[in-house]
């Protein structure tokens, strides 16, 4: 089972992908805690990325592919993968379907977690206070949610067009959103199962 988790900042994406794992039984791959690793072990990659993770930008979509894509495929093949934070973008989505299907490592489905913006700022406000995140002050969360806007949310038109998107309100209690969710992805599989098993009848 691969999903892909996608939210703007503050959605309780890295919340839900712990839980969700749990509950699955499949790997959580955090695209930002990856990075961020390239980042602390100085990496070629990491360095060239530090830039723009500091002042809040995407990273170019070519590096954040070139990244990901192994340990997403690695994953698919151990038996799943739950992906928070990437893709980010369409272009990038597009070049990963690609890629990840020549690998039988597509996504079966696509998590949405949505909250107003005010909701999403006091939450990353009180996150950087109780966790010291210097990344985290009130002009780059600003500017996240800005970029999130202008390049993440075409994604969910690109995965609504696909039949792919179940969106969720992350304005819930953890709790609820991960029974909510955990619900609508074995009824999503189900009913892939049953158009497969329907397809392979057709004489």
């Amino acid at each position: 089972m691969n999903v892909l988790l996608i939210g703007p900042p503050g959605s309780g994406k890295g919340t839900q992908g712990e839980r969700l794992s749990k509950r699955l039984g499949i790997e959580h791959l955090a695209a930002g805690d990856i990075l961020r690793a390239e980042v602390a072990a100085g990496t070629e990659l990491g360095n060239r990325a530090k830039e723009y993770l500091q002042r809040g930008a995407l990273v170019p979509d070519a590096m954040v592919v070139d990244l990901m894509l192994p340990v997403t495929i690695a994953a698919a093949h151990r038996g799943g993968y739950l992906l928070d934070g990437f893709p980010r973008s369409v272009d990038q989505a597009i070049e990963a379907k690609r890629l990840a299907e020549e690998s039988d490592a597509a996504a079966d489905v696509v998590v949405y977690l949505d909250a107003p913006s005010d909701v999403l700022i006091q939450r990353l406000l009180r996150r950087a206070e109780i966790q010291g995140r210097a990344d985290d002050t009130l002009e780059v969360i600003e500017n996240r949610l800005r970029v999130f806007e202008l390049q993440t949310r075409p994604l969910i038109e690109y995965y609504e067009q696909r039949g792919l998107l179940v969106r969720f309100d992350a304005q819930a209690s953890p709790e609820v959103i991960t029974d909510e969710i955990t619900a609508a992805i074995s009824g999503v599989l189900e009913a892939a199962a049953a158009r497969r098993a329907a397809a392979n009848k057709i004489p």
